[in-house]
């Protein structure tokens, strides 16, 4: 039986959500070992003027803990 953990991260990406999202695991698969899922909770994007200048994600990531 493996026994999983849930935790949750934010990000953020000048480009896209999708960005945003693989920025999000890759930089928390440096100190998470293991993961083997994400869930987007939430998006969110900053407007300056007429431009969508920032791109936010709210993450939970699933890893199995040894």
């Amino acid at each position: 039986m493996a026994v999983m953990k849930v935790i949750e991260v934010l990000a953020n990406s000048e480009k896209s959500w999708e960005d945003a999202t693989k920025k999000a695991v890759k930089q928390a698969s440096k100190s998470v070992k293991g993961i083997k899922s994400v869930f987007v909770q939430s998006q969110s994007a900053v407007v300056n003027g007429d431009d969508v200048t920032e791109f936010r994600v709210n993450l939970k990531l699933t890893f199995e803990v040894k």
